[in-house]
């Protein structure tokens, strides 16, 4: 009889094994990569790596090699490699994973002259491991439809609800080849942003490219967007609505907000 977590792991192998996970910051801090743990085994050298792209079967590592190095590791193109490589998730026990490889492929990242990208397919894929990377993808798949669910509910930013966001009112923005401004938001939804600045501000144009960093207290959100629409207040300060582009951490911060207080303000539309 299969166990629970071999039919846990075949779940996942079928509905996402030709899925990858493109390795962002944000991706290898939720999967709990400890960057510094994560490195191919080539004989008898060791090469510090960190993934770039993960997949069920094949992924992409980069690491720090210079030019008469890359071309010294091309003899092992074709060859078994090992990877060891440790997790260390939040709510779940750390775990190493030594695998066996094929070294697909190695050649130098476009535009980086010292790293290489490392190109391997696993032999064998751990069951520990298949259910990290499923229940990952899982959790994205939810995120992305709560993107759409809360980009129609808003949040409006008084102060018991910077609070229970853990908002410190210190939020910034920027756009290209101009200088950083302060912000006060008004308001939020997954899919875009209301916030006021001081009088005399440029009136931004719609489809302007700006970028936002809001400090909270356990991180430092970064949100990029396009201005939607710009006007100025009767009292001179200047509005501004921009449309956000998905940010799996803002439909985090949004969702635990929700079911946390309830009773969701959806927009008309």
């Amino acid at each position: 009889m299969a166990s629970a977590s071999t039919g846990t792991a075949n779940h996942f192998l079928e509905k996402y094994g030709d899925r990858t996970i493109t390795c962002t910051p944000y991706a290898l801090s939720k999967l709990g990569v400890e960057k510094n743990k994560c490195f191919f085994k080539i004989e008898e050298y060791s090469i510090l790596c960190i993934p770039f792209q993960f997949g069920f079967k094949r992924s992409l590592f980069l690491a720090t090699i210079s030019p008469q190095e890359l071309i010294f590791f091309q003899k092992y193109v074709n060859t078994i490699v090992g990877l060891s490589i440790s997790f260390a998730p939040l709510n779940r026990a750390p775990a190493k994973f030594l695998l066996r490889c094929t070294l697909i492929s190695l050649g130098q990242m476009k535009g980086r002259e010292n790293v290489g990208l490392f190109v391997a397919d696993f032999k064998t894929n751990p069951e520990e491991l298949t259910i990290l990377l499923g229940g990952f993808l899982e959790t994205q798949d939810r995120l992305q439809a709560r993107y759409e669910e809360y980009g129609r509910m808003l949040v409006k930013m008084t102060s018991p609800v910077a609070k229970q966001l853990g908002y410190n009112l210190e939020s910034v923005i920027t756009e290209p080849g101009k200088e950083m401004r302060k912000i006060q938001i008004l308001s939020l939804t997954s899919k875009s942003i209301e916030h006021m600045e001081a009088e005399g501000t440029p009136v931004r144009l719609p489809g302007t490219p700006v970028a936002y960093e809001i400090m909270l207290k356990r991180t430092r959100l970064l949100l990029t967007g396009t201005v939607a629409s710009a006007n100025v207040l009767p009292q001179g300060l200047v509005r501004t609505v921009s449309n956000l582009t998905y940010s799996p951490e803002l439909v985090e911060i949004i969702d635990d907000y929700w079911y946390t207080v309830g009773n969701p303000v959806k927009i008309a539309r």
